[in-house]
């Protein structure tokens, strides 16, 4: 719009400062040409505090560098830029008064910088349009959480919650095929809660799940980051030690079968605190695993030998338990 009288002018600048934007204009020096009531809302900053002066030293919080470098290019290509609020969260440090978003302290911001023009066709200066993106931003972020928390629903056990079976195994898989291409060794170890029907004939389906999340707190607490817990169905568990051999799996599975033999439960309505123990399987990956199942069969295999032969210990798969 080309303005023809001083009225106009008047009326045009009623109209960016009614913006519901912030509009900055700045010149090549980075002095302050223009200052909205937006900005002036929301920073505390008055006007006449800052035009005619370097926006970096009224307000030396700015990330200098990247904005100079925005700024910069808008003058040189004659092109407008942008910043989004998912790369950049906000330019200028403003508080969230967006309602329904009040989880972000912060204003999120879209920055646009628009070279402008002079009479002789030179960019003369670069107006920066600041919007309120904070509703946006928050919804955006509340379904990446929701999706986020889908996700780990989909793979977690919900009464221990380490991963479920079908989660479990695609990692089992991905391990095996992992393994097999680089060459390293990993280890699969399966214990189940010994005795543990009994456990809940004598006290309770409640007083089993508590045993059952029990056993897979001392899971937890024996196992290394890079380890993968499951719980495979009723009382059983599974683990995969990537990088470990069947030796140092024993030393892991005795570890935790000791934990879990000192271990005592107790409870205000039963008489005598609640033990119980369990029996494990391992078995390292070789070459004669030619499938991830044949591998977690193979542990299952020791695991069925430590419990036909006293239970409360731990088996190494070898070829004689086939």
């Amino acid at each position: 719009m080309i303005t023809t009288d001083m009225g106009d002018f008047h009326w045009a600048m009623q109209v960016i400062g009614d913006l519901d934007a912030g509009l900055i204009v700045l010149d090549k020096n980075f002095q302050v040409c223009a200052w909205n009531g937006f900005m002036q809302s929301y920073s505390g900053i008055t006007s006449d505090k800052i035009l005619g002066r370097v926006i970096f030293d009224i307000i030396p919080e700015l990330p200098e560098k990247w904005l100079r470098r925005k700024i910069n290019a808008s003058f040189t290509l004659n092109s407008r830029g942008f910043s989004c609020w998912e790369d950049r969260p906000y330019l200028f440090k403003f508080k969230n008064f967006t309602p329904f978003s009040n989880s972000l302290p912060e204003m999120r911001q879209n920055i646009t910088f628009s070279p402008l023009t002079s009479l002789n066709g030179q960019v003369s200066h670069i107006s920066l349009v600041i919007n309120d993106v904070t509703g946006i931003a928050q919804n955006k972020i509340h379904l990446q959480e929701s999706n986020h928390q889908l996700s780990d629903l989909s793979k977690t056990d919900g009464l221990t919650k380490l991963f479920n079976r079908a989660y479990w195994e695609s990692c089992l898989k991905r391990e095996f095929e992992q393994a097999k291409i680089s060459g390293t060794t990993s280890s699969v170890v399966i214990f189940d809660i010994d005795h543990f029907k009994k456990v809940n004939d004598t006290y309770g389906h409640t007083v089993g799940d508590d045993v059952i999340r029990n056993a897979a707190d001392f899971l937890r607490k024996t196992s290394r980051n890079t380890d993968i817990c499951g719980r495979y169905g009723g009382e059983e568990f599974t683990v995969i030690l990537p990088s470990t051999n069947a030796d140092q799996a024993l030393y892991f599975a005795e570890r935790l079968r000791k934990r879990i033999e000192m271990e005592t439960i107790e409870y205000d309505s039963i008489a005598s605190p609640i033990t119980y123990k369990i029996s494990l399987g391992i078995c390292e990956l070789s070459e004669e695993n030619d499938d991830y199942l044949i591998w977690l069969e193979r542990a299952d295999k020791a695991l069925y030998y430590s419990k036909q032969h006293g239970r409360n210990q731990s088996t190494i798969y070898s070829s004689e338990l086939s």
